[in-house]
């Protein structure tokens, strides 16, 4: 395992889409396009799935340097009204555009931090959103709580108005390890919070742990697992650390890249937490998640409804999902656009009846096809391209990069089918990028990506 990590330890996507943020093509990209595949998508899909909606809530009180998300840090809670109002102004906006009320089959709030709000201006939200919109039959709510200022009544409310999964950033419980990414937050909270959202209803609780921290041991994710299983939340993600300390906006220059976990014990650090975790009632997800069997997330797995877009797994398939708030990301299966980072720009281009994106993509018959390969590889563990809506001509160029990973162990093919084994799993980023023509076309010249290891 050694010789492979250090073999294939190379920078590469997360696959959150394809093609990867870098290489989406905005010369074929306008906001016209963006709006006709938006209009198309809602078409097919509204009244068959209905839709998802990302609603990302950028504020945070203090930074967190392990965080590479799109944050505002700030003590001053004024901020919150006008950021509510501009978020159901821009939903009015796509409202507008669609010829009828959308279903809202999933809803997240992302952030930042969704509770730096107060329950009431969140149920301000929430029922913004609905004066456009219907839920959809099986819909599913979630939101992300930070264990130190989500509230009991944070949880009561909005479990009041249907959501009904919550996840928790955890990442480490070791106080140097806390220390060094500044964010200290007591076990106590974290236990407060789970037992709350476990007597209040909700039907999934999620913790968020992170290995390959600055200052981290292999003996720091045994304390932390240990106390998990305390706890036992219904599903994990159990991320490997993105150090991207070139990212403008991020806390990452704030330690050295010696303080760090080599490869090999980055590695090892994975080794051992899945084991602790499987031994312990959970079972492996896709890539980086973990779910014990009563939660739906392992039932999908096991069904193949595992689908994954940029709000990460999710245990069903929705086509097109709509983000809202400065940075969001929407997906209309057909292209991508996201929402301009200025808070500002944000505010003044929405108040100007402008839907706020300033780059997206268009994706080609190929770009949709490969697309589908890495889901299926990274939701399933195996594709094939023996259908004619499977292949595409450059899959001559994929097949010896997957040649070379078969030597080594990582997967399988028979005839014009791939399947990763155990082995591969650590690995799958990897197998994905092996599929991923546009990285091979343009190699970038500068690191764009962290590592995959």
């Amino acid at each position: 395992m050694c010789s492979l990590v250090q073999k294939y330890n190379v920078p590469g996507p997360r696959y959150t889409s394809y093609p990867t943020v870098p290489y989406w093509d905005m010369d074929n990209f306008s906001g016209r396009k963006w709006k006709e595949t938006l209009k198309y998508s809602f078409g097919e899909s509204n009244d068959k799935d209905g839709i998802s909606l990302y609603i990302h809530l950028p504020f945070c009180e203090s930074m967190c340097t392990f965080c590479g998300c799109h944050k505002r840090i700030t003590k001053r809670h004024e901020v919150e009204d006008p950021y509510i109002k501009t978020v159901l102004k821009e939903w009015a906006l796509y409202c507008n555009l669609l010829d009828a009320k959308p279903k809202i089959k999933e809803l997240h709030l992302g952030g930042g931090t969704p509770t730096f709000f107060s329950s009431e201006n969140l149920l301000l939200l929430i029922g913004g959103l609905f004066e456009h919109a219907t839920k959809a039959e099986g819909s599913v709510f979630s939101f992300e709580g930070h264990p130190n200022n989500t509230t009991k009544k944070h949880l009561q409310t909005l479990y009041n108005v249907g959501f009904s999964k919550v996840s928790f950033g955890i990442q480490d419980y070791n106080e140097e390890v806390q220390k060094a990414i500044h964010r200290m937050q007591p076990f106590e909270n974290v236990k407060n919070v789970t037992q709350w959202a476990r007597e209040i209803g909700y039907d999934s609780i999620g913790h968020d742990l992170i290995f390959g921290l600055p200052f981290q041991k292999t003996k720091h994710i045994e304390e932390t697992i240990a106390k998990t299983k305390e706890l036992k939340p219904d599903r994990l993600a159990f991320y490997s650390y993105a150090h991207v300390p070139w990212l403008k906006g991020n806390g990452q220059r704030g330690y050295k890249d010696e303080d760090l976990p080599s490869a090999k014990e980055k590695r090892e650090q994975y080794k051992i937490g899945k084991e602790l975790l499987e031994q312990a009632g959970y079972h492996e997800i896709g890539m980086d998640h973990f779910a014990l069997k009563k939660d739906k997330l392992f039932s999908s797995m096991k069904t193949k409804n595992l689908h994954r877009n940029f709000m990460g797994y999710t245990a069903s398939k929705t086509q097109l999902m709509i983000g809202l708030g400065a940075s969001s990301i929407s997906d209309s299966w057909y292209s991508f656009a996201q929402n301009v980072k200025s808070l500002e720009e944000y505010h003044h281009l929405v108040e100007h009846n402008i839907i706020p994106i300033y780059r997206g993509h268009i994706l080609t018959e190929e770009d949709i096809i490969i697309r589908k390969h890495i889901l299926n590889i990274m939701c399933n563990f195996k594709t094939g391209w023996h259908k004619k809506e499977e292949w595409f001509p450059r899959i001559g160029e994929v097949l010896p990069r997957l040649k070379e990973m078969e030597k080594d162990g990582l997967l399988k093919i028979s005839g014009t089918q791939l399947e990763v084994n155990d082995t591969g799993k650590p690995f799958v980023r990897n197998i994905c990028m092996a599929f991923d023509v546009l990285l091979y076309e343009k190699q970038p010249e500068k690191r764009l990506f962290s590592m995959t290891i």
